[in-house]
């Protein structure tokens, strides 16, 4: 029998492609990925080729003609909005692939419509306000402290400390540098205190939930603001670890819903701050979360291990969610069951 073959894409990132050094940062380390997922996946007695996910990726999949293809594209020549192409070309192809589709790929690249749709299903979210310009005038309805955020870019590409806002000056100082260096539009929101949990809905032959609290540490926990930095990502130092948190049922029923709105498939991760209240506020949604093992520090790993999930276990129920809407994937049923 011939052996399976999975294809994974990666970003194809260059320099070139992305206005600053740290959304290059946040994008070239992909290609790492999917090199140690590779390996995984040989473990798994299953064949992989590794492309990078630009306009040449079809013509090379066409040619090797895979079994399924991993997807982790998150930009297309440094847009992020451009990533809901692969999917699309997959799909006309007739390519079985991971991941989000079209639609929920474009959702998630316009962080204000997510929370319009969020808030209009009755899923809570902090008050918000997008900014095309620096000079459009404050909801008076917003207070102070609040945090700016890219409104089409996440990895926590420009989110950093003076990201925090406390008062009219810093936030049009903010709007213009955001504005005018990334030309994106700015999405400002109430800043909550609160804990901070991460929430991986993993997809199987079920849907399941995963939540870790993000417990700073450090210098990080005695910041006045705690939130997780650029640096705090992408370091390389210790700023926060996960520890397992039980969700109540009416978590539990949020992120099924989000997952729901959202057109998410697969897997992904929400960011909720709990107050102190016992509030909740859904503060990011990444669907095609950063897929790695707990080693590369990518939180699907981190939380799920906690759980006593390895990342074996992760490739094996997105490869069988994968089979369930594909014919004639016999390779990949063998090499599953042998392992």
């Amino acid at each position: 029998m011939k052996p399976a073959l999975i294809a994974i894409l990666y970003s194809d990132a260059r320099r070139e492609y992305f206005p600053t050094e740290e959304m290059y940062i946040a994008e070239i380390e992909v290609k790492t990925r999917a090199e140690i997922i590779a390996k995984y996946l040989n473990k798994l007695n299953i064949e992989t080729v590794i492309l990078p996910g630009n306009d040449r990726a079809m013509k090379h999949l066409q040619k090797i003609k895979p079994d399924m293809v991993l997807n982790l594209v998150d930009s297309v020549r440094g847009e992020e909005y451009l990533c809901c192409a692969i999917p699309g070309v997959l799909e006309v192809a007739n390519f079985p692939y991971t991941g989000t589709g079209i639609l929920g790929l474009s959702l998630s690249t316009n962080k204000f419509l997510t929370k319009k749709l969020l808030e209009q299903n009755n899923i809570p979210v902090p008050p918000y306000q997008l900014f095309s310009s620096p000079q459009e005038a404050l909801k008076k309805s917003l207070r102070f402290p609040l945090i700016a955020k890219l409104n089409s870019v996440h990895g926590s590409v420009a989110i950093h400390k003076e990201s925090v806002l406390e008062n009219e000056l810093q936030l049009r100082k903010r709007l213009r540098y955001l504005i005018k260096t990334y030309d994106d539009d700015v999405l400002v929101e109430q800043f909550i205190q609160g804990r901070e949990v991460s929430v991986i809905l993993l997809e199987g032959l079920n849907k399941k939930i995963y939540v870790g609290e993000k417990i700073f540490e450090g210098s990080w926990e005695r910041e006045k603001y705690k939130l997780a930095t650029f640096e705090a990502e992408w370091g390389g130092g210790d700023s926060f670890h996960y520890t397992k948190y039980s969700p109540d049922s009416a978590l539990v029923r949020y992120i099924h819903k989000a997952y729901n709105v959202l057109k998410v498939e697969d897997y992904a991760k929400f960011e909720v701050i709990i107050t102190k209240n016992h509030k909740y506020y859904f503060i990011d949604s990444n669907p095609n979360a950063e897929l790695g093992p707990k080693e590369l520090d990518c939180d699907i790993g981190l939380i799920l291990d906690l759980y006593g999930i390895n990342f074996n276990e992760i490739l094996r129920r997105l490869i069988k969610n994968c089979m369930k809407f594909s014919n004639n994937r016999q390779g990949l049923s063998t090499s599953l069951l042998q392992n």
